[in-house]
């Protein structure tokens, strides 16, 4: 069994109330006796089972599950005090809604009303069962639980090389004519290992430009990490035969390192950003 709790607001705090002429609404008769007798709740039960804590609505609002810790009437509700599961992930009221019958939410109106049920399902099976495992988090770096793209920056992936210095500014330049900025991981040290500066880099930009020229073996690991991270990536290089074969049937810009081919490089790179940002 578990406690549905359905209110109307966010669950942003660690307590909350609900009337007590609403608790077992949409409850079996049968399981309403198990947990209240002559009028009086029998919170001390109810308090051992898990809960699935919604907010009103059948699309992108968020649910949890956890437990209820403490629990007592007061002045004609009930007052609980509450802790999520860590080791739940949050859910989304449309993918509740979609399996609700296996939930016993037989109603809409069920989605639409402040109550507390008591439904004799297995919340954890159900979970099991629906719910994707967590993606285990890289060992060798760290990314933030959520996005925080920056929508103007732009990031370069290329050697550490002074003969790239040239192709680093066309690239910056480009991006400036679409009013966004270009950094390397070079320009910045906010962490004690370079790799994290350069996944940090890489996952806070709305566009990432690659330079493959040389085969340069951190370049192609660079690319990895952004098309894992789904970011917008531009593969650029002076050679067809230095892109990676797993790659290469995405587009890419050939350039020349000469100042002819780096004015046409920035400008191929410019008409792309600009595609990209919908202008």
């Amino acid at each position: 069994m578990f406690n549905l709790i359905m209110i109307s607001s966010d669950w942003n705090s660690n307590s909350n109330q609900i009337a007590v002429s609403r608790v077992f609404e949409h409850t079996d008769a049968h399981i309403t006796e198990q947990y209240q007798q002559n009028g009086d709740i029998f919170l001390d039960r109810l308090m051992s089972l898990p809960c699935l804590f919604m907010q009103e609505g059948r699309k992108n609002q968020i649910a949890h599950v956890g437990h209820i810790f403490n629990a007592r009437v007061l002045s004609g509700n009930v007052v609980f005090d509450f802790r999520f599961d860590a080791d739940v992930p949050t859910l989304e009221n449309n993918m509740i809604y979609s399996n609700r019958m296996e939930l016993d939410m037989s109603t809409d109106f069920e989605f639409h009303r402040n109550h507390w049920a008591v439904k004799n399902i297995d919340l954890y099976r159900f979970l099991l069962q629906n719910i994707r495992p967590r993606r285990q988090n890289p060992s060798v770096f760290k990314i933030g639980e959520h996005e925080n793209i920056d929508p103007a920056l732009v990031s370069a992936m290329m050697p550490f090389d002074a003969a790239f210095t040239s192709v680093y500014n066309s690239i910056r330049l480009a991006a400036e004519q679409v009013q966004l900025r270009c950094r390397r991981a070079d320009d910045i040290w906010e962490n004690a290992s370079i790799i994290q500066d350069v996944v940090s880099l890489i996952d806070r930009s709305r566009v990432v430009v690659c330079d493959c020229t040389g085969k340069n073996p951190n370049v192609f690991y660079e690319v990895g990490i952004a098309h894992t991270l789904g970011r917008e990536v531009i593969l650029i290089t002076q050679n067809e035969g230095d892109i990676p074969f797993d790659v290469g049937h995405l587009r890419h810009i050939k350039y020349l390192n000469n100042t002819e081919g780096l004015e046409a490089l920035k400008e191929a790179l410019q008409a792309r950003m600009q595609t990209l940002l919908g202008h």
